[in-house]
């Protein structure tokens, strides 16, 4: 009994240590938090950036504790804080984007039975819609039709049918994360793994910022390539592309997730593909070839990505040696043959695990994005419910440095060039340690077996 008895005294306090931590953790994220809030257009905005890093410093530490915290009581911590740190944004207008605004009109030019792909807000067509708070502050509203693909147009204008408002908008938003948080939970349940980790995405500043103040529809992205893992670890996997192309249909870049349901000569999920997007597609049809959006016609160009310098390696080379003809295509076809080894791999592996099931779409997406560099930290939400499922250190490195996108620099033309270089180096780090460590993991753990 003396023996029993000290077993469960350290079982205790350990296990109220941890739950101290996570508390204390959480007192410091919402004072970060608050303190962003306050200081946000009094002081220099590289000093928020650098409070929002730590933040993310906190959120890893908060993890860690969560993972020894007991599973009932820790999770509660968890998702109470979760909810504080969103109602606490959630007070403040949009701080880092104004893209929500574009939402609702879209949202409201719908439900007044015009096509959103048609016409651009200044539009004299239009003109009946304006009022003293959406229209303002619309981005490119003189010279840009809608950007974004029809499932989130259709998010918008059911949004809208409840209240044309931001705050409707972001709620709706943080809806959606309550489901990704749910579906995490439910993944992390049954791979066996504390349930307490959902406080890397539920914690994490990324999606706190991103969907509950700013209010990207990315959220609603994030939300369906989930549902669609959790099908796909339960090997189904023609819902489960279902599900991830709708997500792509809202931001295209989720489609790499796709791989991750497909299994070779099976040609159901092309067939299905196929018939969602034309499906999707077909009310908005009116509009011809602008169906496409402003993303076709002109964000490529402004991003940087038709000339090449939107990506940071053809950027950072161009720098260094010239416009050599043909780096852009070099880089495409690097991307694509990267990409294409890590799908075959996947594709044609016998192994079909709920594990790595998970792994490869966060692989997927990381490498994915990590190719694309995009300019703007949102894009990167995707990743954050994947840290506790695959994704680990690099994906902690990608979500968490992605708010350097948000760093000044006194030479605008540099700025993503040597903010995107950080971001991709670090990111080189984080994998090859991991490479590194799970090798000498794996090397340890099969000294150990062949010795009992």
């Amino acid at each position: 009994m003396t023996h029993l008895a000290a077993a469960t005294a350290r079982i205790w306090t350990r296990e109220a240590t941890a739950l101290a931590g996570l508390s204390a953790c959480g007192l410091a994220l919402l004072l970060t938090t608050g303190l962003v809030l306050r200081l946000d257009n009094i002081i220099d905005w590289n000093l928020i950036v650098l409070l929002l890093l730590a933040s993310g410093a906190i959120t890893v530490a908060a993890t860690k504790a969560a993972a020894q915290a007991p599973a009932g009581l820790g999770l509660t911590i968890v998702l109470l804080g979760a909810l504080a740190l969103r109602l606490l944004v959630l007070t403040q207008d949009p701080l880092f984007s104004d893209d929500i605004y574009r939402y609702v009109w879209d949202g409201m030019v719908q439900g007044a039975g015009i096509n959103p792909y048609r016409f651009v807000p200044a539009d004299p067509a239009l003109a009946s819609l304006r009022d003293a708070v959406i229209f303002p502050n619309i981005n490119r509203a003189d010279y840009a039709t809608t950007i974004y693909p029809p499932v989130a147009q259709a998010f918008f204008f059911a949004v809208t049918r409840l209240s044309a408002s931001v705050t409707a908008m972001r709620i709706a938003l943080i809806g959606c994360e309550i489901v990704t948080l749910v579906v995490l939970i439910d993944l992390l349940r049954s791979l066996g793994t504390p349930v307490t980790l959902a406080t890397a995405y539920a914690w994490h500043p990324l999606p706190v910022w991103e969907i509950a103040n700013n209010g990207h529809v990315d959220a609603l992205m994030t939300t369906l390539v989930m549902i669609g893992t959790w099908l796909a670890a339960r090997h189904r996997k023609i819902v489960a592309g279902i599900a991830m192309t709708v997500g792509a249909l809202i931001k295209p870049y989720a489609v790499a997730a796709l791989v991750a349901c497909w299994r070779p000569w099976d040609w159901r999920l092309p067939q299905v593909v196929i018939a969602v997007v034309v499906a999707c597609y077909l009310p908005y049809l009116g509009a011809g070839q602008g169906v496409l959006g402003f993303l076709i016609g002109g964000y490529l160009h402004e991003e940087g990505f038709r000339s090449g310098n939107g990506f940071w390696l053809v950027h950072a080379a161009r720098t260094l040696i010239g416009d050599v003809p043909g780096l852009l295509t070099l880089y495409v076809a690097l991307a694509a043959a990267t990409l294409g080894t890590l799908a075959l791999r996947i594709v044609f592996r016998s192994d079909d695990s709920p594990q790595l099931t998970t792994c490869d779409v966060a692989t997927l997406l990381l490498a994915g994005l990590f190719f694309l560099s995009p300019n703007y930290p949102w894009y990167f939400l995707a990743i954050v419910p994947f840290i506790t499922l695959g994704g680990g250190a690099p994906a902690w490195t990608l979500s968490l440095g992605a708010f350097l996108l948000y760093m000044t620099y006194p030479d605008y033309a540099a700025r993503f060039l040597i903010w995107k270089g950080v971001i991709s180096g670090a990111v080189i780090i984080a994998v090859l340690a991991t490479v590194i460590h799970t090798r000498i993991f794996d090397r340890l753990q099969g000294a150990f077996q062949w010795t009992r």
